[in-house]
């Protein structure tokens, strides 16, 4: 799958230097729980997701309105961590 963005790198203390991702703060939880994932970008050099709550607020909130993004926290993470993420 081919991108226009160009990846934005992050340094992983367990990965190393991995293309950038975002998660909600929730999803920093412990392993082991699970709160949801919404993937909200197909975009390999993009990838957004978040957890059932917030995508809660984002419905009521008709998108990311300040609201959102203050419930949302969102964390950049490297893409193996999105991927472990994701399972």
């Amino acid at each position: 799958m081919s991108s226009d963005i160009e990846p934005m790198f992050v340094d992983c203390g367990i990965h190393g230097k991995r293309v950038a991702a975002v998660v909600c703060c929730h999803m920093l939880k412990p392993e082991g729980e699970k709160v949801g994932f919404i993937e909200n970008s197909s975009e390999p050099n993009d990838l957004q997701a978040w957890c059932y709550k917030c995508e809660s607020v984002y419905e009521a909130e008709s998108g990311m309105t300040e609201r959102f993004r203050e419930f949302n926290k969102m964390a950049v993470v490297c893409v193996a961590c999105y991927q472990k993420s994701k399972k």
